[in-house]
């Protein structure tokens, strides 16, 4: 039986990329989801996808702690616990510092690092009580090396490298488990949140080329969630065999 089998675990920004192949690589290993994110209609399509599979959803902007709390709370109101949470929702704006691009900053920055704090602040309790636990967060490989045009998004994945490693100093006297997925170039539909035509265009192609898909990635989560109580997988760098930067 897979380790996976019947755990509880919380997608947010699972409509599309590594969250959307995410679900269906635990659906099939047979865990118990709630799944979330803005678009409505992507997650009806991905329930309706995996009509074997015991899954729910709800639409919620990590943004905001109320809708993410309340993903929680369904978790909690179906199956008793919480397992596991996997913080993936991002976006990824990408502009020169002098281009004072403030609104993008903002909008990283709250989803970025904000979004992540707010699931870790409304499944923590949770999972203190419970004693046991993991949380898993989407970082990128642009939170190991810096790049122009990328400083705040950058700077985000930076943050939450250090969010989640104190997490797991904190947190691994009550037995809960920290784990950070840092991809490089993925096939996924990031590029769509750069605005500058012509970066969109370049990352786009890049990620075409070169880049994993998103289910490389939902294979890494699913190792780490898949490891015993006793092991941590504190972080996953994953990158193209074909990235040479």
């Amino acid at each position: 039986m897979s380790t996976i089998q019947d755990k509880v675990v919380i997608i947010m920004g699972a409509s599309s990329g590594i969250g959307e192949a995410t679900t269906k690589k635990l659906a099939q290993e047979g865990a118990k989801l709630v799944i979330a994110a803005r678009r409505k209609e992507r997650l009806k399509e991905l329930v309706e996808f995996l009509p074997k599979a015991d899954i729910s959803y709800a639409v919620a902007d990590v943004t905001n702690k109320d809708d993410v709390q309340a993903v929680v709370d369904l978790a909690v109101e179906k199956y008793g616990r919480v397992d596991v949470l996997f913080n993936n929702a991002g976006i990824m704006p990408q502009a020169l510092l002098s281009d004072l691009r403030m609104n993008e900053w903002r909008e990283m920055l709250d989803i970025n690092v904000m979004g992540v704090l707010n699931g870790i602040a409304s499944v923590l309790p949770i999972m203190q009580k419970q004693q046991s636990g993991q949380i898993v967060t989407t970082a990128s490989e642009a939170g190991h090396v810096v790049f122009q045009q990328g400083a705040v998004y950058s700077g985000t994945k930076f943050a939450v490298r250090a969010i989640m490693e104190t997490l797991r100093q904190e947190e691994s006297k009550n037995n809960i488990r920290s784990t950070l997925i840092s991809p490089g170039t993925v096939d996924t539909e990031l590029h769509t949140t750069i605005t500058d035509p012509e970066r969109r265009n370049w990352i786009e192609e890049l990620q075409h080329k070169i880049g994993l898909k998103s289910s490389d990635v939902a294979d890494a989560v699913a190792y780490a969630i898949g490891t015993p109580d006793t092991v941590n997988v504190s972080e996953i760098l994953l990158v193209p065999s074909k990235q040479v930067e």
